[in-house]
Protein backbone atom coordinates (compact mmCIF):
# COMPACT_ATOMS: atom_id res chain seq x y z
CA UNK A 1 0.00 0.00 0.00
CA UNK A 2 1.48 3.51 -0.79
CA UNK A 3 0.30 6.22 1.92
CA UNK A 4 0.82 10.20 2.03
CA UNK A 5 0.19 12.53 5.02
CA UNK A 6 -1.50 15.11 2.83
CA UNK A 7 -1.76 18.27 5.21
CA UNK A 8 -2.85 15.65 8.31
CA UNK A 9 -4.84 13.20 6.91
CA UNK A 10 -3.52 9.89 5.68
CA UNK A 11 -4.12 9.27 1.96
CA UNK A 12 -4.00 5.37 0.33
CA UNK A 13 -3.19 5.53 -2.79
CA UNK A 14 -2.44 3.34 -5.93
CA UNK A 15 -0.43 4.82 -9.68
CA UNK A 16 -1.16 3.01 -12.47
CA UNK A 17 1.15 3.80 -15.59
CA UNK A 18 3.93 5.38 -16.59
CA UNK A 19 5.43 8.03 -14.54
CA UNK A 20 6.22 10.54 -16.97
CA UNK A 21 2.50 10.76 -18.83
CA UNK A 22 0.09 13.25 -17.64
CA UNK A 23 -1.41 12.65 -14.54
CA UNK A 24 -5.67 11.68 -13.99
CA UNK A 25 -6.43 11.77 -10.75
CA UNK A 26 -9.70 9.11 -9.82
CA UNK A 27 -11.93 10.39 -6.80
CA UNK A 28 -14.39 7.73 -5.21
CA UNK A 29 -18.09 8.00 -4.66
CA UNK A 30 -19.90 7.95 -1.25
CA UNK A 31 -19.24 5.04 0.88
CA UNK A 32 -16.91 3.61 -1.27
CA UNK A 33 -13.31 2.48 -1.75
CA UNK A 34 -10.37 3.34 -4.56
CA UNK A 35 -11.14 0.04 -5.79
CA UNK A 36 -14.47 0.68 -7.08
CA UNK A 37 -11.86 2.07 -10.20
CA UNK A 38 -11.20 -0.97 -10.59
CA UNK A 39 -7.52 -2.18 -11.87
CA UNK A 40 -9.03 -3.20 -16.05
CA UNK A 41 -10.50 0.75 -15.75
CA UNK A 42 -7.64 1.87 -14.64
CA UNK A 43 -4.96 -0.10 -16.93
CA UNK A 44 -7.18 0.83 -19.60
CA UNK A 45 -7.18 4.82 -18.87
CA UNK A 46 -3.17 4.33 -18.14
CA UNK A 47 -3.14 2.50 -21.73
CA UNK A 48 -3.70 5.87 -23.49
CA UNK A 49 -0.67 7.58 -22.32
CA UNK A 50 -1.63 8.86 -18.53
CA UNK A 51 -0.45 8.19 -15.60
CA UNK A 52 -3.82 6.95 -13.29
CA UNK A 53 -4.06 7.57 -9.09
CA UNK A 54 -6.82 6.11 -7.62
CA UNK A 55 -6.90 6.72 -3.65
CA UNK A 56 -9.25 6.44 -0.98
CA UNK A 57 -11.50 9.33 0.83
CA UNK A 58 -11.29 9.62 4.12
CA UNK A 59 -13.23 7.65 6.45
CA UNK A 60 -12.54 4.79 3.52
CA UNK A 61 -10.54 2.36 2.98
CA UNK A 62 -6.74 2.43 4.63
CA UNK A 63 -7.35 6.66 4.60
CA UNK A 64 -7.90 8.38 7.83
CA UNK A 65 -10.94 7.23 9.82
CA UNK A 66 -12.38 10.11 11.71
CA UNK A 67 -13.64 7.81 14.09
CA UNK A 68 -13.24 10.37 17.04
CA UNK A 69 -16.16 12.17 15.40
CA UNK A 70 -19.90 10.91 16.33
CA UNK A 71 -21.26 10.36 13.24
CA UNK A 72 -24.61 12.90 12.60
CA UNK A 73 -27.89 11.96 13.66
CA UNK A 74 -29.84 12.13 10.43
CA UNK A 75 -33.25 12.77 12.01
CA UNK A 76 -31.58 16.38 13.51
CA UNK A 77 -29.61 16.94 9.92
CA UNK A 78 -32.84 17.18 8.06
CA UNK A 79 -34.57 19.02 10.54
CA UNK A 80 -31.67 22.05 10.48
CA UNK A 81 -31.65 21.83 6.63
CA UNK A 82 -35.77 22.05 6.45
CA UNK A 83 -35.37 25.07 8.59
CA UNK A 84 -33.15 27.01 6.74
CA UNK A 85 -29.84 25.92 8.95
CA UNK A 86 -26.63 24.57 8.16
CA UNK A 87 -26.60 22.23 10.82
CA UNK A 88 -22.95 20.81 12.42
CA UNK A 89 -20.79 18.40 10.44
CA UNK A 90 -17.74 16.72 11.22
CA UNK A 91 -16.13 18.03 7.96
CA UNK A 92 -17.35 19.32 4.25
CA UNK A 93 -16.87 18.44 0.83
CA UNK A 94 -14.04 21.26 0.50
CA UNK A 95 -12.27 19.66 3.35
CA UNK A 96 -12.52 16.46 1.06
CA UNK A 97 -11.26 18.28 -1.82
CA UNK A 98 -8.45 20.08 0.18
CA UNK A 99 -7.65 16.22 0.44
CA UNK A 100 -7.22 15.27 -2.88
CA UNK A 101 -4.54 18.79 -3.25
CA UNK A 102 -2.64 17.69 -0.57
CA UNK A 103 -2.53 14.65 -1.98
CA UNK A 104 -1.04 16.40 -4.93
CA UNK A 105 1.09 18.19 -3.39
CA UNK A 106 3.01 15.14 -1.62
CA UNK A 107 3.56 13.61 -4.77
CA UNK A 108 4.59 16.66 -6.65
CA UNK A 109 2.20 16.71 -8.84
CA UNK A 110 1.39 20.71 -9.77
CA UNK A 111 -1.69 19.77 -12.83
CA UNK A 112 -4.07 17.19 -13.28
CA UNK A 113 -7.36 15.95 -14.98
CA UNK A 114 -9.54 15.27 -12.39
CA UNK A 115 -12.02 12.70 -12.42
CA UNK A 116 -14.87 11.96 -10.38
CA UNK A 117 -18.11 10.22 -10.04
CA UNK A 118 -21.33 10.15 -8.16
CA UNK A 119 -19.67 12.11 -4.87
CA UNK A 120 -17.01 11.93 -6.30
CA UNK A 121 -18.00 13.97 -8.68
CA UNK A 122 -19.19 16.77 -6.74
CA UNK A 123 -15.65 17.46 -4.99
CA UNK A 124 -14.08 17.15 -8.24
CA UNK A 125 -16.65 19.78 -9.16
CA UNK A 126 -15.13 21.81 -6.27
CA UNK A 127 -11.21 20.82 -7.31
CA UNK A 128 -11.73 22.35 -10.69
CA UNK A 129 -13.77 25.42 -9.31
CA UNK A 130 -11.40 26.28 -6.10
CA UNK A 131 -8.22 25.24 -7.42
CA UNK A 132 -8.21 26.20 -10.95
CA UNK A 133 -4.35 26.62 -11.53
CA UNK A 134 -4.86 22.57 -10.64
CA UNK A 135 -6.56 21.06 -13.29
CA UNK A 136 -6.18 20.21 -16.56
CA UNK A 137 -9.26 19.16 -17.56
CA UNK A 138 -12.61 17.55 -15.92
CA UNK A 139 -15.16 14.73 -16.41
CA UNK A 140 -17.73 14.39 -13.87
CA UNK A 141 -19.87 10.87 -13.58
CA UNK A 142 -23.23 10.72 -12.39
CA UNK A 143 -23.23 13.38 -9.98
CA UNK A 144 -24.76 16.66 -9.59
CA UNK A 145 -24.45 20.27 -8.70
CA UNK A 146 -26.31 20.92 -5.98
CA UNK A 147 -29.40 23.01 -7.40
CA UNK A 148 -32.31 22.17 -5.08
CA UNK A 149 -34.68 22.43 -7.82
CA UNK A 150 -33.45 19.27 -9.30
CA UNK A 151 -35.40 16.02 -8.49
CA UNK A 152 -34.91 13.73 -5.98
CA UNK A 153 -34.43 9.94 -6.00
CA UNK A 154 -37.14 7.80 -6.08
CA UNK A 155 -38.51 7.41 -2.12
CA UNK A 156 -37.78 3.29 -2.61
CA UNK A 157 -33.66 3.80 -3.23
CA UNK A 158 -33.34 6.48 -0.66
CA UNK A 159 -34.93 4.17 1.16
CA UNK A 160 -32.61 1.16 0.18
CA UNK A 161 -29.65 3.82 0.61
CA UNK A 162 -30.29 4.80 4.12
CA UNK A 163 -31.28 1.33 5.59
CA UNK A 164 -28.42 -0.17 7.94
CA UNK A 165 -26.83 -3.19 6.33
CA UNK A 166 -26.44 -6.09 8.22
CA UNK A 167 -22.65 -6.82 10.16
CA UNK A 168 -20.56 -8.15 7.50
CA UNK A 169 -18.71 -10.29 10.04
CA UNK A 170 -21.32 -11.25 12.03
CA UNK A 171 -24.04 -12.07 8.89
CA UNK A 172 -22.07 -11.72 5.40
CA UNK A 173 -24.56 -13.48 3.53
CA UNK A 174 -27.38 -10.81 5.01
CA UNK A 175 -24.67 -8.01 4.24
CA UNK A 176 -24.45 -9.54 0.49
CA UNK A 177 -27.84 -9.71 0.17
CA UNK A 178 -28.44 -5.72 1.49
CA UNK A 179 -25.64 -4.93 -1.09
CA UNK A 180 -26.83 -6.99 -4.06
CA UNK A 181 -30.59 -5.84 -3.52
CA UNK A 182 -29.67 -1.99 -3.77
CA UNK A 183 -26.47 -2.66 -6.65
CA UNK A 184 -29.57 -4.05 -8.74
CA UNK A 185 -31.86 -1.42 -8.49
CA UNK A 186 -29.25 1.27 -8.78
CA UNK A 187 -28.05 -0.57 -11.66
CA UNK A 188 -28.89 0.14 -15.98
CA UNK A 189 -31.24 -1.91 -17.86
CA UNK A 190 -28.78 -2.06 -20.59
CA UNK A 191 -26.20 -3.72 -18.73
CA UNK A 192 -26.56 -6.70 -16.16
CA UNK A 193 -24.91 -6.81 -13.18
CA UNK A 194 -22.06 -9.28 -12.52
CA UNK A 195 -23.57 -10.38 -9.27
CA UNK A 196 -20.09 -12.42 -8.51
CA UNK A 197 -17.69 -9.55 -9.45
CA UNK A 198 -19.69 -7.25 -7.12
CA UNK A 199 -20.23 -10.02 -4.26
CA UNK A 200 -16.37 -10.28 -4.71
CA UNK A 201 -15.76 -6.70 -4.20
CA UNK A 202 -17.51 -5.34 -1.58
CA UNK A 203 -16.49 -8.32 0.36
CA UNK A 204 -13.12 -7.20 -0.37
CA UNK A 205 -13.59 -3.70 0.83
CA UNK A 206 -15.44 -5.34 3.97
CA UNK A 207 -11.54 -6.71 4.37
CA UNK A 208 -9.72 -3.15 3.77
CA UNK A 209 -12.57 -1.15 6.17
CA UNK A 210 -15.80 -1.39 7.17
CA UNK A 211 -16.61 1.80 8.50
CA UNK A 212 -20.47 2.76 8.49
CA UNK A 213 -20.20 5.65 10.40
CA UNK A 214 -17.65 6.42 7.75
CA UNK A 215 -20.09 6.71 5.52
CA UNK A 216 -22.44 8.99 7.53
CA UNK A 217 -19.71 11.39 8.09
CA UNK A 218 -19.57 11.07 4.37
CA UNK A 219 -23.61 12.06 3.84
CA UNK A 220 -23.58 14.83 5.77
CA UNK A 221 -20.63 16.57 3.84
CA UNK A 222 -23.02 15.96 0.95
CA UNK A 223 -26.05 17.16 3.04
CA UNK A 224 -24.32 20.89 3.55
CA UNK A 225 -22.49 21.28 0.22
CA UNK A 226 -25.20 23.62 -0.92
CA UNK A 227 -25.79 25.01 -4.53
CA UNK A 228 -22.66 25.17 -6.75
CA UNK A 229 -24.05 26.33 -9.99
CA UNK A 230 -22.16 29.62 -9.41
CA UNK A 231 -18.77 28.76 -9.11
CA UNK A 232 -19.33 25.87 -11.56
CA UNK A 233 -19.75 28.64 -13.95
CA UNK A 234 -16.01 29.60 -13.50
CA UNK A 235 -14.53 26.89 -14.77
CA UNK A 236 -12.73 27.04 -17.54
CA UNK A 237 -10.87 23.74 -18.34
CA UNK A 238 -12.33 21.10 -21.14
CA UNK A 239 -15.48 19.20 -19.06
CA UNK A 240 -17.19 15.94 -19.84
CA UNK A 241 -19.89 15.36 -17.41
CA UNK A 242 -20.72 11.53 -17.83
CA UNK A 243 -24.39 10.20 -16.90
CA UNK A 244 -26.54 7.51 -17.58
CA UNK A 245 -29.90 7.49 -19.09
CA UNK A 246 -31.29 4.57 -16.36
CA UNK A 247 -29.93 6.56 -13.20
CA UNK A 248 -32.80 6.07 -10.47
CA UNK A 249 -29.96 7.31 -7.81
CA UNK A 250 -28.85 10.89 -9.08
CA UNK A 251 -31.37 11.43 -12.29
CA UNK A 252 -30.47 12.20 -14.94
CA UNK A 253 -31.38 15.81 -14.73
CA UNK A 254 -28.69 16.13 -12.43
CA UNK A 255 -26.20 15.50 -14.95
CA UNK A 256 -27.20 17.95 -17.69
CA UNK A 257 -27.56 20.60 -15.04
CA UNK A 258 -24.02 20.02 -14.29
CA UNK A 259 -23.28 20.30 -17.82
CA UNK A 260 -25.48 23.58 -18.34
CA UNK A 261 -23.85 24.79 -15.70
CA UNK A 262 -19.91 24.91 -17.14
CA UNK A 263 -19.34 26.93 -19.65
CA UNK A 264 -18.45 24.89 -23.23
CA UNK A 265 -19.08 20.88 -21.30
CA UNK A 266 -19.73 18.26 -22.98
CA UNK A 267 -22.80 16.23 -21.81
CA UNK A 268 -22.54 12.74 -22.80
CA UNK A 269 -25.61 10.78 -21.95
CA UNK A 270 -25.88 6.57 -21.70
CA UNK A 271 -28.41 5.19 -22.57
CA UNK A 272 -28.88 1.66 -20.62
CA UNK A 273 -26.47 3.19 -17.95
CA UNK A 274 -27.39 3.59 -14.54
CA UNK A 275 -25.45 4.63 -11.00
CA UNK A 276 -23.15 2.59 -11.97
CA UNK A 277 -19.58 1.74 -14.08
CA UNK A 278 -20.18 -1.49 -16.06
CA UNK A 279 -16.95 -3.38 -17.37
CA UNK A 280 -18.73 -2.98 -20.39
CA UNK A 281 -18.93 0.51 -20.56
CA UNK A 282 -14.99 0.86 -19.41
CA UNK A 283 -13.79 1.58 -23.19
CA UNK A 284 -16.06 3.93 -24.33
CA UNK A 285 -15.67 6.20 -21.16
CA UNK A 286 -12.20 5.90 -21.10
CA UNK A 287 -11.83 6.93 -24.48
CA UNK A 288 -14.27 10.43 -23.74
CA UNK A 289 -12.03 10.66 -21.11
CA UNK A 290 -9.12 10.61 -22.81
CA UNK A 291 -10.69 12.74 -25.39
CA UNK A 292 -11.45 15.39 -22.72
CA UNK A 293 -7.83 15.44 -21.86
CA UNK A 294 -6.38 15.62 -25.18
Amino acid sequence: MNSVNASGVQLAYDIFGRQEDEPVLLIAGLGTQMIRWTSPFCDELASKGYRVIRFDNRDAGWSTHFSDLAPPEFGALVAALMAGRRPDVPYSLHDMAADAIGLLDALSIDRVHVVGRSMGGMIAQIIASEHPDRVLSLTSIMSSTGNPALPQAAPDVMAMMMRPAPDPVSDQEGFLAHSLAFARRIAGMKFALDEDAHRALVLEEVRRAYDPHGTARQIAAMAVAGDRRLRLATIDVPTLVVHGADDPLILPACGMDTAASIPGAELMLVEGMGHDLPPALYETIVEAVARTAR
